[in-house]
């Protein structure tokens, strides 16, 4: 899966906008994953940003809302929880 070139592109994305989307209130992750609707896993390959609670957009401050896509990748905003060690 890493000869893949989209998915070294969605990786190089990943990397460029990791700390600026870890910044961001409520988020705990970012990563590289399938796009979820309706609680179901398609086939789509996206940038995934994990938060601990899913809120509407207009909830949040303008520079804690979390694009749609970055650089032309898609994001895919998934709800988690809270993530602790084991």
């Amino acid at each position: 899966m890493n000869d893949n070139p989209e998915m070294s592109r969605i990786q190089a994305v990943r990397q460029k906008y990791q700390r600026r989307l870890m910044r961001k209130k409520n988020v705990v992750g970012v990563g590289v994953g399938l796009r979820q609707k309706a609680g179901k896993l398609t086939e789509e390959v996206v940038l995934t940003v994990m938060v601990r609670e899913k809120q509407p957009q207009s909830m949040l401050r303008p520079r804690d809302q979390i694009p749609s896509e970055l650089d032309g990748v898609p994001v895919d905003v998934q709800e988690v929880g809270t993530i602790k060690a084991q």
